[in-house]
């Protein structure tokens, strides 16, 4: 498995203003920990961080830190963007264990055509757009295919249903709802005039 390669620079000074320095000169304050490693400040260069995570695992690429010569192996767990601007303003930079699962987030993308939904003029509500899954880093899916197509009228499919990659498994509750069926609108605006002429 390859990895995208990250430089860093260990002698950052710390504290707010040295930090906003940082970030007009282009690099962005971090931080590395995890398991047997003391909490190392560190920055890298806001271009190459966008590098790093513009392939097809996005924030979730696995990433070897070069951390002025001494090497680790890491993902982005936590970036902090400015509430403004958008920009990311620091990052958590966890060391992994490729032999070790990870719990990471990964979108839902809905396939398929629910027919029988679409004839009953009902709609698809999709419930949750990303899942958690836990897995190796180097199995960590691009994204979740969920197939509506045999969803029913009042169906639900939730995330103990779901068919997910080999080594990947859901890391939170089974059974919350993915994807479910509701009356659309012209249901209940036919539902709405039959009540009407009743009474």
């Amino acid at each position: 498995m390859s990895h995208a390669t990250l430089h860093a620079t260990t002698t950052r000074a710390q504290g707010s203003p040295n930090s906003r320095r940082l970030r007009l000169a282009g690099s962005i304050p971090a931080v590395v920990y995890g398991e047997g490693v003391a909490p190392l400040p560190i920055a890298v260069e806001a271009k190459s961080f966008r590098t790093a995570v513009s392939g097809e695992q996005g924030v979730n690429s696995v990433i070897e830190l070069d951390a002025d010569g001494k090497k680790y192996l890491v993902m982005a767990r936590e970036i902090q963007r400015h509430p403004v601007r958008g920009t990311v303003a620091h990052i958590d930079f966890q060391v992994v264990d490729p032999n070790q699962a990870v719990v990471v987030e990964v979108p839902i993308h809905i396939i398929g055509d629910a027919v029988e939904v679409r004839h009953a003029d009902w709609e698809v509500d999709q419930q949750m757009f990303n899942i958690e899954v836990r897995t190796r880093p180097d199995q960590i899916p691009t994204h979740i295919d969920v197939d509506i197509s045999d969803l029913k009228v009042g169906g639900t499919i939730r995330v103990e249903e779901l068919t997910l990659p080999k080594g990947v498994e859901p890391a939170g509750d089974p059974t919350v709802s993915v994807v479910t069926s509701r009356p659309g609108r012209t249901t209940g605006v036919k539902a709405a005039a039959a009540t009407d002429v009743a009474e």
